[in-house]
């Protein structure tokens, strides 16, 4: 039950913060928007990863983010290699090319890819600064996987439509996301919904230092 419970609010996160980009871009825009070059190459990098595992026995102990091993390459090639089995790999996979695209058309490719190497760095170093975890990362990488990082961009999304919607629901919308990330974590230690929440503070960071970045006459403000 506990484990069911566990992904349920892990899949529920993740279906909020889509929507949160889903109303910061507009539903009714997606088919004339450009294709998202930096969500496709984030994608591709996913896919190659899970292919390489599927054609090499040793992809994962040479590669993943085992604190056991040493190797700098570790924390960024583990995000791009999958052990939650298929249905786990397909889930991080499409979730990924999702919130990465969504990202990318609010943000841009360079701040969408910004977000997404915060989000493999950030959470070890912010839990170790607060003293969480034990001594360990709450980031649910679990050794390998994308879903760490894509849930603190995904929580970017959120922050966006918070800061550009009047719409009540879509207030509330947004405001839940950091709520039930940290909500997530003080009940199951769901790393999801904590990096969620450094997500959130990361993005609130970087729109308060663009909007006062001078931008041309026809471009809307952030």
């Amino acid at each position: 039950m506990g484990g069911l419970l566990f992904n349920a609010t892990t899949a529920a996160l993740m279906v909020m913060m889509i929507n949160c980009g889903l109303g910061v871009i507009g539903r009714d825009t997606l088919r004339a928007r450009p294709v998202p070059w930096a969500a496709v190459g984030l994608t591709a990098l996913a896919v190659g990863g899970v292919v390489l595992q599927l054609c090499w026995s040793g992809a994962m102990a040479a590669l993943d983010d085992d604190p056991a091993k040493t190797g700098w390459w570790r924390v960024f090639t583990s995000v791009f290699l999958q052990n939650g089995g298929i249905g786990g790999a397909a889930w991080n996979i499409a979730t990924l090319a999702a919130v990465a695209a969504l990202a990318q058309w609010f943000w841009g490719g360079p701040l969408t890819v910004f977000f997404f190497l915060a989000g493999i760095l950030l959470p070890e170093r912010i839990d170790a600064l607060l003293g969480l975890g034990g001594g360990s990362s709450t980031d649910p990488r679990n050794f390998a996987g994308s879903s760490g990082a894509t849930y603190f961009l995904g929580a970017t999304l959120a922050l966006a439509l918070l800061t550009r919607t009047r719409v009540t629901k879509q207030r509330v919308l947004a405001v839940a996301v950091p709520a039930l990330g940290l909500l997530m974590w003080c009940a199951q230690e769901n790393g999801h919904g904590l990096v969620s929440v450094y997500g959130c503070a990361l993005g609130a960071l970087a729109w308060t230092v663009r909007r006062r970045l001078p931008r041309p006459a026809d471009e809307p403000a952030v």
